[in-house]
C-alpha cells in the first residue's frame, strides 16, 4: 500500500498504533479498508520518470500487460500530460513505419482522453496502449533522422545551386526542371561530397514498410545526376 515509500508506511503504522486501532493486532483487512494506495510517488521525481520510462520500454518490448500496468500507474495520479507526450513519441519512435496508422489512432485517443477526462480517460488510453504494444515495431525512420542529424551538425556542406530557392548565375537549361516530373527521380539531391551516402536503412518489418523498401530499392537502381542541362535533353 505504501508504494515503496517507507515514510508513508511508518505513518500508517503510527496512526494505527496510537489513535485509530485499539486492538493489539494490526490486520491486513483493517489497513486495506482504511488506507489508500500511495500512488502519489509516481507523480514525483524519480518514481515518476521511472514509470514513464517503464511504459515506453514495455511497449517497445511488446509486453502488453506490463504496458497496461505502467499506464495505470500514471493514470492513478492523473498524469495525462506525461502520458500524452510519451505515447505520441512512442508511436513515431518505436512503432514508426511498421504501422504508420497508429500515429493517427494515438492522436485521436489522446484527444478523446482530454475531452472526457479521468476516470473515463483510461478507456481510450488503454485502447491505444494495447494497439501500440501489440503492433509490429520499426525504428528505421528514427534511426535515419538521428544519424542524419548527427552528420549535419558535424559537416557543413553546400547545397547544389540548382536546388536553391533563387539560384544565381545559372542558365535556364541548368535550373531545376519544375515542368518535368519525369526527370525528378533522376536528379542528384545530396551535396556532391556525400552523393552516395545512405542514411535510411530499410527494416522491412511489416507489409507497409516492405512496400516502401521495394520502392526504395527501385529508386536506388536509378543513376542520379547533377547535369541538369543534359538531363533535360531526355524526351518525355
Amino acid at each position: 500500500i505504501s508504494g515503496g515509500d517507507l515514510r508513508y508506511a511508518l505513518n500508517i503504522l503510527e496512526t494505527c498504533s496510537v489513535s485509530n486501532y485499539k486492538s493489539k493486532v494490526i490486520t491486513y483487512d483493517f489497513i486495506n479498508n482504511n488506507y489508500k494506495n500511495n500512488f502519489s510517488s509516481d507523480n514525483n521525481d524519480d518514481n515518476h520518470y521511472d514509470a514513464v520510462s517503464a511504459l515506453q520500454k514495455s511497449i517497445r518490448g511488446s509486453d502488453v500487460n506490463a504496458a497496461l500496468y505502467y499506464l495505470a500507474r500514471l493514470c492513478a495520479v492523473n498524469d495525462l500530460p506525461s502520458i500524452e507526450r510519451r505515447l505520441s513519441i512512442i508511436a513515431y519512435e518505436d512503432v514508426g513505419l511498421a504501422n504508420p496508422a497508429a500515429v493517427d489512432r494515438v492522436r485521436n485517443a489522446l484527444e478523446t482522453a482530454r475531452d472526457v477526462g479521468f476516470p473515463e480517460a483510461i478507456i481510450p488510453l488503454g485502447f491505444v496502449v494495447c494497439d501500440l504494444a501489440l503492433s509490429p515495431k520499426s525504428r528505421a525512420s528514427v534511426d535515419a533522422i538521428e544519424e542524419t542529424y548527427d552528420y549535419v551538425i558535424k559537416h557543413d556542406l553546400p547545397i547544389p545551386d540548382y536546388l536553391k530557392y533563387t539560384p544565381v548565375g545559372l542558365k535556364d537549361e541548368e535550373k531545376y526542371p519544375y515542368d518535368r516530373p519525369d526527370l525528378w527521380e533522376k536528379i542528384q539531391y545530396l551535396p556532391e561530397m556525400i552523393k552516395d551516402m545512405e542514411f535510411y536503412k530499410p527494416k522491412g518489418l511489416s507489409k507497409y514498410e516492405k512496400g516502401l523498401n521495394d520502392n526504395y530499392s527501385r529508386l536506388k537502381s536509378t543513376k542520379r545526376t547533377k547535369d541538369i542541362k543534359n538531363l533535360k535533353k531526355i524526351k518525355q
